[in-house]
């Protein structure tokens, strides 16, 4: 076992008498990426405050390898007792940090480092406390959403610069793509207790439902059992009395057992009040223009969005994707082209700014409309207690202030406020923002089911590829495109990343084209070296894998550090080198495979 870089063990903590946390662990060795995944509210950023010592638990210990740095990125960066983006990254800097890089990793980030901290928008703020944990090159990286608030480039800016660090790290993330290249450990934390896969987040799933199905199993067992002994101690044959004192205090064990056990925590029961059908054609634009100050915003975009489609608009911040919608849905005129909405059409928007709520109005307030104490649902009134159930909020948590609730819970509120509406247009702005996994997979299933249109703006990508029928992405200059299928397949079509100029033509939904290097990727073929290459390293991987655990059974030794500390040195060296050759040569090896594939057609 590699040396720890950080370990919790038997972390427990009660807010307000409900204990959040009870015999939560977690351990990061050098070299690690974690992945820390459950609920909303399940004590994820707390934990994570607990390993950053910002938060002292009510028991269990916490132990940080002598002399290793640590840097924790928090959902919401503090800017206080400073002036400028630049002051805040090198205060966040050790006495040996070099401050030159801060400059250069802030103009990676697009910023200038002399931003005013209170006039940042989201996604600056998000980059400036990127820099501030990453500029130090720390051994622990702490990492609390780090993709909140990015758009697609920075997210896959982030993504490669962390895959390069060989620093040990704790990523919590709804971002399940972002989650996937990343991890190679998933801790996962469910009602208060932590359970550990050596495996990413590309097989958490699974193994998650296996875990739940069985101990569904067990406590269909056990509730088998109790009905069978209380009928034995109502009805059974009195044996020797000894006995049945036995058996009777056995059975008050199964109902402690079963008394004791936490259930899971329900799914939100998301669902669209939906209007009568739209005409057969939602949308139609064409030659579609807006400018603001002398810069174009959209040139000459025409379109056609028929009734049940789902389009998603994707770029960098700053593009114009929320212009882009307003002009589709007719809430801003345009300064050239014209627009055509289908007969019948009713719009309900979930906006991505959630300051617009009153952060002093309660949440039974806030979804009546502080008239009374129901909600309309479409034409059905709904007692709101009964709707915030729906949306996996407590009965107690009606009279809560807005200000007390969490991103993941402000979010579902959003969600609760938009579906309300009547409609068979949805807006959604970025509606994937602070949820949980589970949360959005019902959004996901809900989407899937809604008879009308759907218009989202969103940077998550394994969303986008599950969920939209086309995505409308800006080339630049003001002009945009639109490509068929989801994220992935804008990818394919475009030639490129969204870091880069695409390299086609614009992409009919219902006809989509080639991408122009196509053509280029059939004439091309694979060099000696990459051939070699993709014929080797399946062996170079197992070799290193073999290596790889004869270290860790070397480190597992608990006796090995007091008894031989240069091969306790050397054998950890070695392990960190091990695993980032096999992370090289894993990405190596995929990246020739896709090749290969792009190829042969």
């Amino acid at each position: 076992m590699a040396p720890r870089r950080i370990e919790l063990k038997g972390i427990a903590l009660t807010f307000g008498g409900t204990p959040l946390l009870e015999a939560a662990q977690l351990s990061l060795s050098a070299g690690e990426r974690v992945c820390l995944v459950g609920r909303n509210g399940s004590g994820k950023s707390t934990l994570l405050k607990i390993a950053a010592g910002l938060i002292e638990p009510d028991r269990g210990t916490r132990f940080v390898q002598p002399g290793a740095s640590i840097r924790y990125l928090p959902q919401e960066p503090d800017f206080g007792g400073v002036t400028t983006v630049q002051a805040f990254v090198e205060a966040g800097l050790g006495p040996h940090d070099d401050p030159h890089l801060a400059r250069t990793l802030l103009e990676q980030l697009g910023l200038t480092g002399a931003e005013e901290p209170a006039h940042l928008s989201g996604g600056e703020a998000r980059r400036a406390a990127l820099a501030r944990v990453l500029v130090p090159s720390p051994d622990i990286l702490l990492l609390d959403e780090p993709t909140n608030h990015l758009d697609l480039p920075m997210i896959e800016w982030l993504e490669h610069e962390l895959a390069e660090r060989r620093c040990a790290m704790v990523i919590i993330s709804h971002d399940r793509r972002f989650l996937e290249k990343l991890s190679r450990v998933t801790v996962w934390l469910d009602r208060g207790q932590t359970r550990r896969i050596e495996r990413g987040f590309g097989e958490f799933e699974a193994w998650r439902d296996q875990v739940l199905d069985e101990e569904e199993r067990e406590q269909h067992k056990l509730a088998r059992k109790i009905v069978a002994e209380e009928h034995w101690l109502r009805y059974g044959v009195s044996g020797r009395r000894k006995r049945n004192i036995r058996r009777v205090g056995e059975l008050q064990e199964l109902r402690s057992t079963r008394d004791r056990y936490r259930d899971v925590a329900g799914s939100a029961a998301l669902e669209a009040a939906e209007a009568g059908q739209s005409g057969s054609l939602a949308i139609e634009a064409e030659h579609l223009a807006k400018s603001y100050n002398g810069r174009t915003i959209v040139t000459d975009f025409s379109t056609r969005i028929r009734r049940g489609d789902r389009i998603g608009i994707v770029g960098p911040n700053g593009s114009g994707k929320t212009t882009l919608i307003n002009l589709l849905t007719g809430t801003l005129a345009p300064d050239r082209g014209t627009l055509r909405l289908g007969a019948n059409l009713m719009m309900a928007t979930l906006e991505q700014r959630r300051d617009s709520l009153d952060p002093n109005a309660t949440l039974a307030e806030t979804l009546t409309g502080g008239q009374g104490d129901t909600v309309m649902v479409g034409d059905q009134k709904r007692h709101v207690i009964g709707y915030m159930k729906d949306f996996l909020f407590s009965p107690e948590q009606a009279r809560s202030p807005l200000s007390v609730l969490s991103g993941g819970e402000r979010g579902r509120l959003m969600l609760a406020l938009a579906l309300a509406k009547p409609s068979n247009l949805l807006v959604l702005d970025e509606p994937t923002n602070d949820l949980d996994l589970e949360t959005l997979d019902v959004l996901e299933e809900m989407l899937g089911a809604y008879q009308g249109t759907v218009l989202v703006i969103s940077h998550d990508r394994d969303f986008l590829d599950r969920v939209v029928s086309g995505v409308i992405m800006p080339e630049g200059n003001g002009r945009w495109l639109e490509y068929a299928g989801g994220y992935s397949d804008m990818l394919a079509q475009r030639g490129a990343d969204v870091t880069r100029p695409a390299v086609t033509k614009a992409v009919a939904k219902d006809k989509p084209m080639r991408p122009a290097s196509e053509a280029a990727q059939r004439k091309r073929r694979l060099s000696f070296n990459e051939k070699h290459a993709l014929e080797t390293l399946p062996k170079t991987i197992a070799g290193l894998q073999v290596k790889i655990h004869t270290l860790q059974k070397t480190l597992h030794d608990p006796d090995l550090y007091a008894r031989d500390r240069k091969t306790f040195d050397e054998a950890s060296l070695a392990l960190a080198d091990a695993q980032a050759e096999l992370t090289a040569a894993e990405d190596q090896w995929l990246a020739l495979e896709i090749l290969r594939e792009q190829i042969e057609g």
